[in-house]
């Protein structure tokens, strides 16, 4: 994949009201679908249990959620080389039809077979909306207010990561686990059709392969600046297969802890090989080692993902299976660092306005002081009210540095960018995020069944170790940004 460089954009003096005539039906349709995206996300683990007993499918509890993973990684990939080829209307509704195909699907199955394939096109429809969705904000909105309007992406989640988990246990004991599915898609057809006027006006402007602009055209004309790391990576297909290869990779690491320790290994080895060798080439060339600029931004995405969502997964489990936490007193944690990761993106794009690196090594270094502080209580283990408490402070501080950095690296990769490549770019970002959490997640839980138990200390100790040197990494990587 190729990103070559671009003059730096001079903002106009004065931002825009995303609410204003020009951003009104993008804005809205925009996070009406972050919205719902998120409330499916935090839903679905919420019922699957009730799900899977229904339709006698507990061996294929995991897949369900590997599945839509998986595809989510092969979506991202065909949405930005799409989108900078036929221009963004055509992915876009593409994108939004398959999650809603997905939702009909899951919604009506009558198998867990059935339902891992609709599970399956509700990824591959919500990695492609998320490429789609930034390419949106690099089209449609100017560069003083595109930090915003990615802050109100992180903003959209906090309704959902507040209700979502009981709404969908009330729907689920009321009316039927099936109405999860496809009441959201009742909400994703108004939602498409605010985009629809924006997506014509982009079409209109900027016609089906949008075009630098000339200052970025007279950059190109000096070479690419980040030249690709693989042999024909820009043809659709070969993205596409490494994709796949990618997602492999994905869906072998989280079958892998449930192996004997020398398979285990064995297929955590070659799953770790095979997710580098197919990344490689979809991500800017030096992504994987960290080079300054846009790979180091891009690698900071993954690293941070990586870092948040390890830690994230086995909280509440340390809370419960440590302390006896009730799982509401487990999900006030989470839903706590929901409201601070908006915060922090809304500081972001209203407080004073800092520089992209000074962000960036703000979010990962409240990332590290966070992880180390849920370190320190698997290792020592305080007294329980102690305990809750030090988790639940430590983790607003991680999620309200990444609520701050988020919308900034998407933003970044954007401003150095000419337009004809914001979807390669976005779609870069997105897989970064992907990825790097899928695979750290996937190593936590290795790591976790190899040490042992929830009766010990230990496993939780390495997991919170390896989210602490994932989150180290993402700080020397916002240095060479």
């Amino acid at each position: 994949m190729t990103l070559p460089r671009t003059a730096r954009t001079t903002p106009a003096d004065r931002p825009t009201s995303l609410l204003s005539s020009a951003y009104r039906s993008a804005t809205v349709g925009a996070l009406t679908l972050v919205a719902l995206a998120a409330f499916e996300s935090l839903a679905v683990a919420t019922v699957m249990p009730v799900v899977t007993a229904d339709l006698d499918g507990r061996s294929l509890y995991a897949v369900a959620f590997s599945a839509t993973l998986a595809a989510g990684v092969v979506g991202m990939v065909a949405a930005g080389a799409a989108a900078d080829r036929w221009g963004l209307a055509r992915p876009a509704l593409t994108a939004i039809s398959l999650f809603g195909l997905g939702l009909v699907v899951a919604g009506l199955a009558p198998s867990m077979e059935v339902l891992v394939v609709g599970r399956f096109l509700q990824g591959l429809g919500a990695g492609s909306i998320s490429v789609c969705l930034y390419v949106l904000v690099g089209l449609a909105y100017a560069p003083v207010d595109r930090p915003r309007i990615l802050g109100a992406f992180a903003g959209a989640w906090v309704l959902p990561g507040i209700v979502g988990p009981f709404v969908a246990g009330v729907v689920a004991d009321t009316v039927g686990w099936r109405w999860v599915f496809l009441g959201v898609l009742l909400l994703e057809v108004p939602a498409a059709a605010f985009l629809v006027p924006t997506l014509r006006r982009v079409a209109r402007e900027h016609g089906a392969n949008p075009q630098p602009d000339a200052a970025a055209r007279a950059d190109e004309e000096a070479g690419p600046a980040l030249p690709t790391g693989g042999v024909g990576t820009s043809r659709p297909g070969v993205r596409l297969l490494l994709a796949v290869g990618v997602a492999a990779a994905v869906v072998l690491l989280n079958l892998a802890s449930s192996l004997a320790y020398l398979p285990r290994a064995a297929v955590a080895l070659g799953a770790v090989a095979l997710a580098l060798v197919a990344l490689r080439p979809l991500l800017p060339d030096g992504t994987l080692r960290g080079a300054p600029g846009i790979p180091a931004i891009i690698a900071y995405r993954a690293a941070v993902a990586g870092a948040y969502f390890t830690a994230e997964a086995y909280l509440p489990f340390l809370l419960q299976a440590r302390y006896d936490a009730p799982p509401w007193l487990a999900g006030l944690v989470l839903t706590v660092a929901c409201v601070s990761w908006a915060s922090g993106a809304w500081l972001q794009g209203h407080g004073p306005r800092v520089e992209d690196r000074a962000a960036l090594l703000l979010g990962g270094g409240l990332a590290l002081v966070g992880v180390l502080v849920e370190l320190g209580v698997a290792l020592v283990e305080p007294h329980a009210a102690w305990a809750g408490t030090f988790v639940g402070v430590g983790w607003l501080a991680t999620a309200g540095g990444l609520g701050f950095a988020y919308p900034r690296i998407t933003s970044a990769v954007l401003d150095r960018t000419p337009r004809a490549h914001h979807g390669t770019a976005s779609s870069a970002v997105t897989i970064a995020d992907s990825v790097g959490a899928a695979v750290c997640v996937a190593i936590g839980g290795l790591v976790f069944t190899t040490l042992g138990t929830s009766d010990s200390r230990w496993p939780f100790v390495g997991v919170m170790a390896l989210a602490a040197a994932v989150a180290g990494l993402s700080v020397v990587l916002a240095r060479r940004t």
